[in-house]
């Protein structure tokens, strides 16, 4: 039997995962977490087989959650099934150890060959995917590497979250941290990319299609 620990800060998703999954006789949800933290605890404290993880939740994000699980298990096949396109993060998670990534759109079918093909030790990604991979192993040509590449997983987060319009506070709620350190992500973002403004942002964010 093939145990899945689901983290996704959703009922209504997890709920919807667990169906997909309750049609394959070999297949189990056997835990859920709400929340990176509580699927850290959970990951440490039982066996698994796989872990599907969203790139968006409440304090830990997915990709901090990623890098923490692939340092203590990294053995430990993680499929990320998150509702941004894979032009946002699949890349940015495939780095840092992901096994694969889906869409939360796609096909059931699709969700059940991913898991089964990470648990079998595989890597699960769309052709479209595979090519942004390849080019990525090409050596960086002056000028050519985006901006967006240097950040830290955090300060990415924090730059997409504000190109998409939310405030300082908003971020801060979304994130449970201070404005104090929002603010200071933010400024590190800015001086990073030699931009003055959260327009600035925002217009390299949607000409990079990195916002919804």
């Amino acid at each position: 039997m093939i145990r899945i620990l689901i983290a996704d800060d959703h009922a209504v998703v997890r709920r919807g995962l667990k169906q997909i999954v309750a049609d394959e006789p070999d297949l189990m949800v056997a835990g859920e977490a709400h929340s990176g933290q509580e699927a850290l605890a959970l990951a440490r404290g039982q066996h698994w087989d796989v872990v599907m993880l969203d790139i968006s939740m409440p304090g830990r994000g997915g990709l901090e959650v990623l890098k923490d699980l692939k340092q203590e298990r990294p053995g430990l096949p993680v499929l990320i099934l998150s509702m941004h396109p894979e032009e946002q993060f699949a890349v940015r998670a495939l780095k840092l150890g992901a096994s694969g990534y889906l869409t939360k759109d796609s096909a059931p079918e699709e969700l059940v060959r991913a898991i089964r093909k990470v648990v079998a030790g595989g890597r699960y990604v769309t052709a479209s995917l595979a090519e942004k991979l390849a080019g990525n192993l090409v050596p960086d040509r002056q000028g050519e590497r985006p901006l967006h590449e240097i950040l830290s997983d955090r300060e990415f987060l924090v730059m997409r979250l504000i190109a998409s319009g939310k405030s300082v506070t908003d971020i801060a709620d979304e994130l449970a941290l201070s404005v104090k350190t929002i603010s200071t992500y933010r400024a590190r973002v800015l001086e990073k990319m030699g931009m003055k403004s959260n327009a600035d942002l925002t217009r390299y964010a949607i000409s990079n299609q990195l916002v919804d």
